[in-house]
């Protein structure tokens, strides 16, 4: 009985503690994305485009971005007969913010083990690009509320 009580009053308390994750919903946006340039990495671009896109045809402060994506697989060891085991996956996308002609600079890490299935390690990348641009987006969103 004694642990039934301690463990609902745990469950109570934790659960009520007024978390909220930092980039929930940026509710206090103030301006249109009305036009962005993409150059750079294809894939990385097409996912930036999808998440910016949410932020088109409002009514508010009209802006234009240039982005200039880069997107590096680099290899981190090798093990004694040759074979890659870890890739640092890096993503840096310069934004350029057209009428206050300010730049912005976010760059995202990720250390990625290699798989022996190449087709799963693919699938894995393209994941790791998609959360890449999930997280430059809600930074450069942050910056854009913020300024």
């Amino acid at each position: 009985m004694k642990k039934s009580i301690i463990i609902l009053s745990l469950i109570f308390f934790l659960s009520n503690c007024g978390f909220t994750p930092v980039y929930q919903k940026n509710t206090k946006v103030n301006f249109s994305i009305e036009q962005v340039s993409y150059s750079g990495d294809r894939e990385l671009n097409n996912f930036l485009k999808t998440n910016l896109s949410k932020y088109k045809n409002k009514n508010n402060n009209k802006i234009n971005i240039e982005t200039t994506s880069v997107y590096k697989k680099i290899i981190l060891s090798k093990n004694a007969t040759g074979e890659v085991t870890n890739y640092q996956l890096e993503a840096e996308v310069k934004f350029l913010i057209k009428p206050k002609n300010k730049v912005i600079i976010i760059t995202e890490k990720y250390i990625m083990n290699s798989m022996s299935d190449k087709f799963e390690e693919t699938r894995y990348e393209i994941t790791i690009k998609q959360n890449f641009a999930s997280s430059i987006t809600n930074k450069l969103l942050s910056e854009l509320i913020i300024n």
